[in-house]
């Protein structure tokens, strides 16, 4: 399955349920891949709004904003992704989230 066929299957998943995290994510890591970072950014910003503990939407964001060289505010998100994965109890995503801080600084 292409790219744009996973898009399509995710917008119509979408089209049903607007504020599903999973797709909203899925369809953040497609414009990623695509190399589309703006949309990227905006799904992610949405799946974050959806569910405030999906831990690895702060992850992904971080990485995007690392890579159009946006550091402090990869930073903010990185540590916002700290505070969420800690209230939601998830020691796994806090630590790979913090790792990615610790690379940054």
């Amino acid at each position: 399955m292409t790219t744009s066929d996973r898009l399509t299957k995710l917008q119509q998943l979408l089209e049903r349920d607007p504020n599903d995290p999973f797709v909203l994510y899925g369809i953040a890591l497609e414009h990623k891949k695509l190399g589309d970072a703006k949309t990227a950014i905006e799904f992610l910003d949405r799946t974050i709004s959806a569910d405030a503990g999906y831990c690895y939407a702060y992850f992904q964001k971080g990485q995007i904003q690392e890579s159009l060289g946006e550091a402090s505010a990869a930073k903010e998100t990185y540590e916002a992704g700290i505070a969420a994965a800690r209230t939601k109890g998830d020691a796994h995503a806090e630590s790979e989230i913090a790792g990615a801080l610790s690379m940054l600084e």
